[in-house]
């Protein structure tokens, strides 16, 4: 025992030893320096991509695209939206009721008449996050948002062989866009495709800017979209807008966006797999039975 004590005071005085004589030598010989760094370049900028060129369409183009109009002006409220409707139904029953000389025939036919005008009145939605009809998932999906002040209105356009839908969007309670959902369900299926759907509009209406399943075309006054729908709804939409409306509201909705809530760092503790930001959950345990409790469980026993 003796003898293991000796070694080990030995070898702690060799080493002080070695160490009080390694330390001078030391001193005269400073450690050579380390070699410079060279500096890191800093990565090349990336010049951002230019913005997007905005063709316009030429004046007669133009004056194609605001047929879809329909005899509405943006900014209209709804009921003057609904008196230029009740207008055009008039109209279009008038004829019919003048060309019979059958008195039930004509009854039923001012009968029609007021009906379609009370389905359109009752077609009235405020996108407010409730119940609306389903219309989240349908043709029109996309063209609306919730809890943005929009609303719609809407009414079959069933006349002169068409087979159509008109939709009107409001902000703020002004018509700030229409939507026509047009059937094509009578075209041969292999005609049926964006690329017969492409070359017919701008054919129409003249080159337009071409991106996903979308045709948009621009003018001062209204831009106009041609959007493809024809493989879920076999059927096509054309969206005539405001710009500074559509440019205002998509802001808004962009701010009122629904965010996903944070997630609380007691479940974050048992997520993250990363090793950061981990609460000590034995420190927290009061915070877990809390987060237990308020699920419905019990604390465990302490």
């Amino acid at each position: 025992m003796k003898r293991i004590k000796y070694l080990l005071v030995a070898s702690l005085g060799l080493g002080l030893v070695t160490t009080s004589f390694a330390a001078p030598d030391a001193a005269k010989k400073p450690a050579p320096k380390a070699p410079a760094k060279t500096p890191a370049k800093a990565p090349a900028k990336t010049k951002p991509a230019p913005p997007k060129k905005i063709v316009m369409v030429s004046a007669d183009k133009k004056k194609a695209l605001a047929e879809l109009y329909g005899g509405f002006k943006f900014g209209m409220a709804k009921d003057d939206v609904l008196k230029v409707l009740a207008k055009q139904i008039d109209e279009r029953f008038e004829e019919k009721i003048k060309a019979t000389e059958d008195i039930t025939r004509k009854d039923k036919l001012r009968a029609e008449k007021k009906r379609e005008l009370s389905d359109v009145q009752k077609s009235y939605v405020e996108f407010n996050g409730k119940n609306v009809g389903g219309w989240d998932v349908s043709i029109i999906e996309g063209e609306f948002a919730h809890k943005t002040g929009e609303a719609m209105l809407d009414r079959w356009e069933n006349k002169d062989g068409k087979n159509q839908r008109r939709f009107f969007f409001f902000h703020d309670s002004k018509l700030w866009k229409m939507a026509i959902s047009v059937d094509v369900s009578i075209l041969p299926e292999d005609k049926r495709n964006f690329e017969t759907f492409s070359g017919v509009m701008q054919g129409k209406y003249g080159p337009g800017d071409v991106e996903s399943g979308v045709i948009t075309w621009y003018s001062d006054e209204f831009h106009v979209r041609a959007v493809d729908k024809l493989k879920t709804y076999t059927a096509l939409i054309l969206a005539i807008e405001q710009p500074a409306t559509k440019k205002q509201l998509l802001a808004t909705r962009e701010e009122k966006a629904d965010k996903k809530p944070e997630t609380s760092p007691v479940i974050k503790s048992v997520l993250d797999t990363d090793g950061t930001d981990k609460p000590d959950v034995k420190s927290n345990r009061n915070a877990v039975d809390a987060v237990i409790n308020a699920n419905g469980g019990k604390p465990p026993k302490k």
